[in-house]
């Protein structure tokens, strides 16, 4: 992976360009833990190195009455109670350190219950190191000899890398030096913190061999926590004021110019040893939260992350500098995540701060479970659904890797006692369906085009020159300046000067000649030594000349950089100026985005609620609605249903009122007829007539064929029986009553009630204006 400008962390590839690349499925461990107490109910067992099975404590069939069956969970392996550290180590971390170096980045996280084991496996103990330590043991085994030197990789405070000359790296360790101690590389291995002393024994120790020797290496480290949703930096030095202490300022999530999430203002310390590493470490760790539970002693009350960038940048062409080409430079990282463990409140009794903290820790692993979900959906449906990585912390700083950043590596911790047994049934929920996540490949690294072996070489020339220097009894190391003088000596040899006998005439010759060579050479050397006098000297009297040209222009150049410092040092202020506003403004951004979320759920709560009213109003309408046109309905037929009854009622009773008036009507008439008969009997014999009182005509042929047919068989109203005089005489049964009203009156009633006021009036005597008649009614 190639860096453009500034060097940064690999720039994650979009969605549409991982779909066509291979993809790997998020890789899922599973380690359980020993029962802390032989007698203790066990419910998990390990079936095989990837299978474990759950087992129902008998305490919950008996408390819920159910039929509980026993479930089986699959991982990519599975670690029983007798998994050393080290066979954790080999199998799950390794291959992310090996990555690591081959500029790949990696996520490693522990997951599970409180009390499961998390931080053990993580952390460890002293003679039992955990993943992180071996991790970083591992890492500078591998690199050691091929670090640069302290400095040359300098932090830019926005999630990239500078690199610097050897000279600009010596200024500024000795700048920091001078304003605050620098912990130095110990040369030997020095004693450790004795919480990690003796964690790992050299016979455990691991190393990388694939190293590219061609690249020069260093590590940068960084822990921070998040606690409650707020992101804090575990290694940042704030003064202590014991009067009145202050609050640690929480840190924000940005991204970088790659799309690479980090977290602005976070030390980043550069480490050259493992023990340098782990002394940066538990600086951290000694300031993490931790707390006393019901469920757990020294309970993780935030989720740690432990950062490790490795950072490397290949040789020049020689193999002696690093090549001060900041695209070639190439950047890795590993997270190492602790996360605080699920618990329910109703098990740790929690109250005050300890119940906010578990809530806001079950609702950060919550929002891990459902971005889970949503990639999980996206990938097996193909849906396109927004993955809520904002909704927490965790998730947010974290969703490169799920986006295809690096490798992503989960230990799900299990404690097998009975208690936890619901909650252990969550959790293998959870790890079965992060399974089936996907991740895409990280892609390798861009090959360098400069030849392979450069420092090797460098490093034979070296030796081979000092060498040959040895042999020609010199010294050892080229980079001796006595070379010029060896040079200058390795003049031909004086032959042997001793005179034996005195008729030698070739020695003293041949000594003569070689003198003379020597001479030569010394006057040739000399000459040429003048020569560079001579020119050196002109040299020097031209620079004379014009030094004070050069120094005028010297004092000029002073001037203006002068007023160049002056104006660097206003815009320094403005510059200052600005990063505090902006400073201020992203913390108001902050505020205003958390604020916005708050109203963002409210408004969702609200929007679900009044939906829900809705839809229950809609409901309830319908529903009157129904009843509605039920009781129309029911009271329309029972409309027509009662004026049918009444219809009938009235029909009957007309009928019935006409059947007695008729009745009435013959009764009355066979009266008359006797009441006439006996008058006319009494008076002479013949009936008389009122002259006033016209004829009545007969009705007969009004009455309906009913009454008609029943006139005949009516009974008479009494007896009838002869008189002494050869008269006829009625004893009454009944007594009815009728009264004869003025005629005014009559008038009226005969428009209203038509033949039967005349009738009336046809039964009333001419000689009275009422009369009486009584019936007896017989006993």
């Amino acid at each position: 992976m190639q860096r453009q400008g500034k060097a940064k962390t690999p720039r994650r590839p979009g969605h549409k360009k991982t779909s066509n690349t291979e993809k790997d499925p998020v890789g899922v461990y599973c380690r359980i833990r020993p029962l802390g107490a032989d007698d203790e109910e066990c419910c998990v067992e390990m079936i095989s190195n990837t299978t474990i099975q759950l087992h129902p404590p008998d305490g919950l069939k008996a408390n819920r009455n159910g039929d509980f069956k026993e479930t089986q969970y699959s991982f990519k392996k599975v670690f029983g109670i007798q998994t050393t550290q080290k066979e954790l180590f080999e199998d799950v971390a390794k291959p992310l350190i090996e990555d690591l170096i081959q500029c790949k980045n990696g996520l490693l996280f522990t997951y599970g219950v409180t009390g499961s084991g998390k931080t053990f496996t993580m952390t460890g103990s002293p003679g039992q190191g955990g993943l992180l330590p071996r991790s970083l043991d591992m890492l500078f085994n591998s690199i050691s000899p091929y670090q640069a030197k302290r400095y040359v990789f300098k932090p830019d405070d926005k999630n990239g890398l500078e690199i610097q000359s050897q000279v600009d790296a010596l200024l500024e360790r000795q700048k920091r030096e001078n304003m605050q101690s620098v912990p130095k590389t110990p040369v030997s291995r020095q004693k450790a913190d004795p919480e990690f002393a003796d964690m790992i024994s050299p016979e455990q120790a691991c190393k990388y061999d694939n190293v590219d020797e061609d690249s020069s290496y260093s590590v940068f480290v960084s822990y921070i926590e998040i606690y409650n949703n707020y992101i804090y930096d575990l290694l940042e030095d704030a003064p202590f004021d014991p009067i009145r202490p202050k609050t640690p300022q929480s840190k924000i999530l940005r991204e970088d110019q790659n799309h690479n999430m980090y977290v602005a203002g976070c030390v980043e310390v550069e480490v050259k040893s493992t023990e340098e590493a782990f002394e940066v470490f538990w600086k951290g760790q000694k300031k993490r939260r931790i707390a006393n539970t019901q469920l757990n002693r020294e309970s993780s009350r935030s989720h740690s992350v432990f950062i490790v960038k490795l950072a490397q940048a290949p040789l020049d062409a020689d193999g002696d500098h690093i090549l001060q080409d900041k695209n070639q430079v190439n950047v890795s990282q590993l997270c190492l995540v602790d996360l605080a463990g699920s618990e329910r409140t109703s098990r740790t009794r929690a109250e005050g701060n300890r119940l906010r903290e578990a809530g806001n820790i079950n609702q950060s692993l919550m929002t891990l479970r459902t971005c889970i979900e949503v990639l999980r959906e996206n990938q097996m449906c193909g849906t396109n659904k927004m993955v809520p990585y904002r909704d927490s912390k965790v998730t947010h700083l974290f969703k490169n890797y799920f986006d295809g950043e690096g490798k992503v590596r989960m230990i799900v911790c299990v404690n097998p006692k009975a208690d936890d047994y619901d909650e252990t049934m969550l959790v293998m929920r959870f790890a079965e369906m992060t399974q089936e996540v996907e991740v895409a490949r990280p892609v390798d690294r861009a090959i360098y085009a400069l030849p392979a072996g450069r420092r090797h070489r460098n490093q034979a020339f070296k030796e081979e020159l000092s060498r040959r220097l040895e042999e020609r009894g010199g010294p050892s190391n080229a980079d001796d300046p006595a070379l010029m003088n060896q040079l200058i000596d390795s003049l031909p040899a004086l032959p042997a000067c001793e005179l034996l006998d005195a008729t030698d005439d070739q020695t003293l010759p041949r000594l003569v000649e070689v003198l003379e060579r020597r001479h030569r050479i010394r006057q040739m050397m000399t000459k040429q030594f003048s020569q560079a006098a001579i020119t050196l000297k002109s040299m020097l009297q031209d620079l004379d000349s014009n030094f004070s040209a050069k120094e005028n222009f010297i004092h000029d150049q002073r001037g203006k950089l002068g007023e160049k410092d002056k104006v660097i040092s206003s815009q320094k202020t403005e510059l200052e100026r600005l990063e505090n506003k902006s400073k201020m403004l992203e913390y108001k951004i902050d505020i205003l985005q958390k604020t916005t979320n708050i109203y963002e759920e409210d408004k969702r709560s609200l929007q679900q609620e009044l939906e829900t009213r809705e839809q229950r109003l809609h409901r309830e309408l319908s529903e009157r609605k129904r009843m509605e046109q039920r009781m129309q309905g029911m009271v329309a037929d029972t409309k027509h249903k009662w004026e049918k009854e009444c219809e009938r009622r009235v029909n009957a009773k007309q009928l019935e009122m006409q059947n007695q008036l008729w009745v009435k009507d013959e009764k009355l008439k066979q009266l008359k007829a006797i009441v006439t008969e006996s008058s006319s009997g009494s008076a002479g014999g013949g009936p008389t007539e009122r002259p006033d009182k016209p004829q009545r005509p007969s009705r007969e042929k009004d009455r309906p064929a009913t009454q008609k047919r029943s006139a005949s068989p009516s009974p008479m109203p009494g007896d009838v029986f002869k008189t002494r005089g050869g008269g006829q005489a009625v004893q009454f049964t009944d007594i009815e009553t009728l009264t004869q009203e003025c005629p005014i009156a009559s008038s009226s009633r005969k428009r209203r009630s038509g033949s039967g006021t005349d009738d009336q009036e046809n039964r009333v005597p001419a000689a009275s204006s009422s009369q009486v008649y009584q019936k007896r009614r017989k006993p």
